[in-house]
This record gives C-alpha cells, structure tokens and sequence, in this order.
C-alpha cells in the first residue's frame, strides 16, 4: 500500500548562497525553446474532480514504475493535487489537443461535457478519449518555489492509441507557446 507523505522543500535557506540568478523572464525565455509532451492530470480529493495540463510529466523508474510531475501552486487544481491519495495521468497525442486545452484554460468548468469523461470504479476522474492515460498513486510531494513536485507510482493503465515501438506516432508537444504535432514528417534520420 502505498500513501501520500508530508511535502518536503526546496524553498528552504540553500546551504550555499548564489552570487546571480536567472531572472523569472530569463529562466521562460531558457525553457521556450525546450519542448515538453503534453499531459493533462486529473484527481478528486472528495470536493469533486479538478484536471490542469502539464508538461512536466516525466518517467523516473521502470522497476519500481514511478513517474513524477510539477503543478504550479497558483493553479486552481492545486488545493486538490495537494491532497489526493491518487491521480490519473492522461498521455496526449494531437487527437487530444482540445483535451490539452481545457485542462490549460483558466476559470472554466472542465467537467462540464459528462460525455468525454467518467471515473474509474477506484473513483478517480478520466477522459475515456485520451490516448493513454495512467492511475497512480502519490507517494510523495515537495515544495520547490512557487510549484510541488509530486511523486507516484503507476498502478493501472489503459491506451486508447497505443503507439508501436520505433514508430513516431502522433505525440503532441508544447514548444514556444504552441502545440505540435511529432510525426513521420519530424523524424531525423541519423
């Protein structure tokens, strides 16, 4: 069994003190260039479901399967994040992009449409449409500045899409504020 822990922090007074720091405009400008898969990471902590996107969500262990993610702490799914036991973990492809942007738009309802979800007999909420999507159960949290680092560990999945070994699929990134679309027509011979 496995059980959401206490947040550790980043925040706290570093052991060594910095000379410079990348300045917040800086730090964006760094990681534009940098693209991330797109997630979108649902739970409900008992008040309801709440979704936001990520493009955090990175693999961290096949054995034991652990994967970890960061949400902002502005974010008004956070409350939520913060305390739920589970989460599910929705892995995008360019058929999900409009799933990408309702888990990205501030102040809406993004349960609204029953149709495009329902939840798991474990209770979570799920976007039955999304390419893949993994139920996780968090195993540990920390604070590092104006975001938490969540940690889980995989349980359950299922793939709408699935994606066979060397093939590009139709992955969906973020890149300098835009989504793309990773296919055949992106990959580099090398």
């Amino acid at each position: 069994m496995f059980h959401a822990y206490p947040a550790a922090s980043w925040t706290e007074t570093p052991k060594h003190a910095f000379s410079s720091s990348l300045s917040p405009d800086e730090f964006k400008a760094l990681f534009r260039g940098h693209p991330g898969g797109v997630a979108v990471i649902t739970a409900d902590a008992g008040e309801g479901p709440v979704a936001l996107t990520a493009t955090s969500v990175v693999s961290v262990s096949a054995e034991p399967p652990l994967l970890i993610f960061s949400i902002s702490t502005l974010s008004s799914a956070s409350a939520v994040l913060s305390r739920a036991e589970t989460v599910v973990v929705h892995l995008l492809d360019a058929h999900d992009v409009g799933l990408a942007q309702l888990g990205a738009t501030p102040g809406i309802d993004r349960f609204a449409q029953a149709h495009s979800w329902s939840r798991l007999s474990t209770g979570e909420p799920v976007f039955d449409e999304a390419r893949a999507w993994v139920r996780c159960a968090v195993i540990d949290r920390m604070d590092a500045g104006t975001s938490t680092v969540i940690a889980a560990h995989a349980l359950e999945s299922h793939f709408t899409r699935d994606v066979a070994p060397g093939e590009p699929g139709d992955a969906l990134v973020y890149h300098n504020r835009s989504w793309h679309r990773l296919g055949e027509h992106s990959r580099l011979e090398v």
